[in-house]
């Protein structure tokens, strides 16, 4: 398995891209820099939207894809995703939490405790810890999501490839409808919903979800 990060995030230089259409390409320079001919792509939210990018522009380059709380460009809500977030990061700063723990986990008991269990996760790592995003970087991300809510929609059909979508069904950040619309129009995609689950559903139940991903990749 081998992880990067974009431009402008962790140790990379640079600025983050404004768009999808550009962190796709960068991501594709990086695998053909690789010298890969053929690539399994694993997308969360933002990297989500890059893989549906990548796949459509140079499908033969990619086997399978799994989609993690993902939504096609003009999804519904995706263009939101800023207006919604700052109330919730708010939350976080005036209650000493990882904003996350409202971000990406639902609000019952179920949640909560999830939440804690995933942030102290978090915190097992402790050489080689990327750098926090910066507010630059996380700006414009931002942009570049709220870009691809506002976009055309892309044709989706296209794409032949074997997918997973995953996700919880109770995203507050990306729709969890928009999972469903992806798993409609993907020809050959399988859809995971996981119960009482934001959309850190794959952290919340994470070692069913890394059992699953396995067992697609494997077919």
């Amino acid at each position: 398995m081998t992880a990067v990060n974009c431009r402008g995030v962790g140790e990379s230089g640079g600025k983050a891209p404004l768009t999808v259409a550009e962190m796709a390409k960068d991501a594709m320079a990086f695998i053909h820099a690789l010298d890969f001919t053929q690539v399994d792509l694993l997308g969360f939210s933002l990297g989500g939207f890059v893989a549906q990018d990548i796949v459509l522009k140079e499908p033969g380059l990619i086997r399978k894809i799994i989609l993690t709380g993902p939504g096609p460009a003009r999804g519904v809500g995706i263009e939101k995703v800023g207006s919604m977030s700052w109330p919730l990061i708010v939350r976080g700063m005036l209650t000493f939490r990882d904003p996350k723990f409202y971000l990406f986990f639902t609000s019952t008991a179920n949640g909560r405790h999830a939440a804690k269990a995933f942030l102290e996760r978090l915190k097992e790592r402790k050489a080689d810890r990327d750098r926090p995003v910066t507010m630059t970087a996380f700006l414009r991300q931002l942009k570049a999501i709220k870009a691809w809510g506002l976009q055309a929609p892309q044709a989706l059909s296209a794409i032949r490839n074997p997918v997973l979508v995953a996700n919880g069904d109770q995203d507050k950040m990306v729709p969890s409808s928009n999972s469903i619309d992806l798993a409609h129009r993907l020809p050959h995609a399988e859809l995971v919903l996981y119960k009482d689950a934001g959309h850190g559903g794959i952290f919340q139940y994470h070692e069913t979800f890394v059992k699953k991903a396995l067992e697609f990749l494997a077919r």
